[in-house]
């Protein structure tokens, strides 16, 4: 790398952050270490939102920060002994930060083979702050380099709340305000929110075509970037299948075996290969597993996963949205933005989510209407749920139905779900 050049690629971002006034969401639950000597990691899937939450970085710190996108065709030639070259261009262009804290904002930084050793010595000794994004599985925490073991803050970037997308869209969440109105525009936006999900650009497209376009070219980056491409996959047919399968399948326990007996005859390809793949997808952080609540291990592994998506704009339903998987999806997303761990029940009744957080357990159960043909279902699988957590409360999140009663000595709390998103109930 020439040093000019970085100097270039400094400016100009730099200048392109400042002059178009990028419009910054606050995000939630997104919480920056006040420890020193930590590597600020922000991972999850392509287009969920991290490079916003660089750029928010760049523009509160503005003075002594430095934005460099690893996927900018000028840096295409950049290796780990040009970091060196990109400090000095820095103090080069910026004299005044020979003595300050310098914040370094690294975007796709998954693209330079061994950042982890430059990030850890410049947060260890050289008085400076590090933020790396990335769509990369290397990122993760499972993942990510020895190096930075002990050293790194690990932060899940999801696509937007709803709440998050209310804020894109300028409405005010205000607890104080029941006008029928406002009810009706929050429940408007929240059937947007079902059947679009919740990619910021998604959020902020103005039509269907729009909205369309954008998903299905997430999904063909998606299926080719981060899965043919980045794993060198050579049976597509097999992934074409997997891909249809786990986009149709979200909200639903999938048995990897049956799927296996299902197709074996019809495409050539083995098991190990069929796990394999589901590992990728996996591992881009597409998807999600649940497993069963179980004191066993061996029972939690030997039970089918329920699988999530990352969003459910990326669902593929058959002829018309889902709307009851759709809101189990967004109710499981919610639960993982917020902390908590999550399974799911299966004894006599069904109980779609237990979660756990500080000690605590809880359950929850999703439908999307109470009526005669569910009710008595919904209801006694959540309060045998609570029974076998010796708690007296469970609750149920609907679209829209809302009421208290007791079943059988256990308090039920039936909530819309746009409600409970927002913290209204």
């Amino acid at each position: 790398m020439r040093i000019e050049t970085l100097k270039e690629v400094i400016l100009s971002n730099e200048e392109y952050i400042k002059k178009n006034q990028v419009k910054i969401i606050e995000r939630d639950n997104i919480l920056f270490p006040t420890l020193e000597g930590k590597v600020v990691i922000l991972y999850g899937v392509r287009r969920s939102g991290k490079t916003f939450i660089l750029y928010d970085q760049f523009l509160k710190n503005c003075d002594r920060a430095i934005y460099i996108d690893f996927e900018d065709d000028r840096m295409v030639n950049f290796h780990l002994e040009d970091f060196e070259k990109l400090k000095g261009a820095v103090l080069e262009l910026k004299p005044e930060l020979a003595e300050k804290k310098i914040f370094f904002l690294f975007d796709e930084i998954q693209n330079v083979p061994g950042f982890e050793k430059f990030a850890r010595r410049m947060v260890e000794h050289e008085n400076a702050q590090i933020y790396v994004s990335g769509s990369s599985s290397k990122l993760m925490p499972s993942q990510i380099s020895t190096v930075l073991r002990g050293r790194s803050w690990n932060i899940e970037v999801l696509p937007f709340s709803f709440k998050e997308s209310l804020k894109a869209l300028d409405i005010e969440i205000n607890k104080s305000v029941v006008t029928t109105n406002y009810k009706s525009l929050i429940k408007r936006n929240f059937l947007n929110f079902l059947i679009w999900g919740g990619f910021p650009e998604i959020i902020l497209a103005k039509t269907e075509f729009e909205k369309k376009k954008i998903l299905k070219e997430y999904l063909n980056a998606m299926f080719f970037k981060d899965l043919v491409e980045k794993y060198e996959i050579s049976n597509i047919p097999l992934l074409n299948v997997l891909f249809d399968q786990l986009f149709s399948s979200y909200s639903t326990k999938l048995s990897l075996t049956a799927l296996y007996k299902q197709y074996k005859d019809k495409l050539p390809f083995s098991k190990d290969s069929l796990f394999e793949y589901h590992r990728y997808f996996l591992e881009s952080m597409l998807i999600f597993e649940v497993r069963k609540f179980s004191e066993s291990i061996y029972k939690r592994t030997r039970n089918p996963a329920k699988l999530y998506l990352v969003d459910v704009g990326l669902a593929k339903d058959t002829i018309s949205p889902n709307f009851g998987k759709r809101l189990e999806n967004i109710v499981f997303i919610e639960l993982k933005r917020r902390g908590y761990e999550i399974y799911y029940f299966d004894e006599r009744g069904e109980c779609d989510f237990i979660v756990k957080k500080d000690n605590e357990f809880n359950a929850i159960q999703v439908s999307y209407e109470l009526n005669e043909l569910n009710r008595e279902r919904e209801v006694k699988g959540l309060v045998e749920a609570c029974k076998f957590l010796g708690t007296k409360r469970g609750i149920i999140l609907t679209y829209d139905d809302e009421e208290k009663f007791k079943f059988d000595e256990i308090d039920i709390e039936v909530t819309p779900t746009y409600k409970w998103l927002l913290n209204l109930s």
